[in-house]
């Protein structure tokens, strides 16, 4: 296409005003797009302030409950969550995992119990916040993460999930093949209707420090996640991950990192069509909350420009920490 020449064509004219800005908007973030993390501890009246994450806090299950409250009040429509599992319940096979009584059912039960169907419920499907030695699935004598091993441990994982009540399963180990063995028993347990939201590109990443802190594995990983989680450097393997997980089941998909990323999202949504989500992980979360405290820029306008970018590369909604401040900043 060929634009008019000047002064036939003024870009800025329809940049004068607010109002004209707001009706010429290209992308538009509305609470809709929000989904709310929060972190589970054990204990009743608790929070427990995340020392990396400022602003951020672990929450007994009667503070979940609370938290999705003031989801539902700020039209926030899903949260996540994460559980912090004691140490003594933390093992070299994640056995907590499947406890019908462990924090993360807690918490389900008790949203429920809040919010009826108010609010979605997405949980985190990996077994780092249960095991003792903080890596995403079960390992051999040599600390090699065991793919089949691990996945039927994260369909068990995964159903005791479903059965205390959650919407949205989502696997974020990366196994090769757990999407498939993850449907198949949600549909052979009459689960049909619940969702995958499969980490399809969830990237060996520097930024996810805080989050360790936040679930308790930080201190605990041994050796590091490369042979499972992606290489920062590709892409096209990206797609491939991407295309593996909706064939086998994924209603969305998501990408991890996410600012660092935007170019996997944007070739994603071009390419597949689907719904696709991104984290803006904590290290990025805390970026944003140490620049504003440096006084490099203003704290809601960094937070809800990079929100507005998440959008503009294509993603259906963004897990993002600043849920909370951006509902109430979009809610006026």
């Amino acid at each position: 296409m060929t634009e008019a020449s000047y002064p036939a064509t003024r870009l800025r004219r329809t940049r004068a005003h607010g109002w004209s800005r707001a009706m010429h908007r290209e992308t538009v973030l509305t609470t809709a797009d929000l989904i709310w993390p929060l972190f589970v501890t054990s204990g009743k009246g608790v929070e427990e302030p995340v020392a990396s994450l400022p602003g951020v806090s672990r929450w007994s299950v009667d503070g979940i409950a609370s938290r999705a409250k003031e989801a539902v009040e700020l039209g926030i429509p899903c949260i996540a969550l994460f559980p912090n599992t004691p140490s003594d319940k933390r093992s070299e096979r994640g056995d907590e995992a499947l406890n019908p009584d462990n924090l993360m059912c807690q918490a389900i039960k008790a949203v429920r119990d809040a919010c009826g169907n108010d609010v979605g419920i997405l949980t985190d499907v990996a077994l780092d916040p249960y095991t003792s030695h903080g890596q995403d699935g079960l390992i051999d004598d040599d600390g090699y993460v065991l793919n089949d091993d691990t996945v039927a441990v994260l369909v068990d994982q995964a159903l005791n999930q479903a059965e205390a009540g959650a919407d949205i399963i989502a696997p974020s180990d990366m196994m090769d093949g757990r999407v498939k063995a993850i449907r198949m028993v949600l549909e052979m347990n009459d689960f049909p209707n619940a969702q995958i939201m499969a980490y399809a590109a969830k990237y060996a990443s520097a930024f996810y420090g805080p989050f360790r802190d936040a679930v308790g594995s930080g201190g605990l990983l041994k050796g590091d996640k490369k042979s499972y989680q992606m290489d920062p450097a590709n892409a096209d393997e990206a797609l491939r991950e991407i295309a593996l997980d909706i064939a086998e089941g994924a209603d969305s998909v998501m990408v991890k990192p996410g600012l660092a990323y935007l170019d996997v999202i944007w070739r994603a949504k071009q390419q597949f069509g689907v719904p696709v989500f991104a984290y803006q992980v904590s290290g990025e979360y805390a970026l944003i909350e140490a620049g504003a405290a440096a006084g490099v820029a203003d704290r809601e306008a960094l937070l809800m420009e990079k929100l507005v970018a998440f959008k503009r590369a294509g993603c259906s909604g963004v897990l993002t920490y600043h849920a909370p401040v951006a509902a109430r900043l979009l809610n006026g």
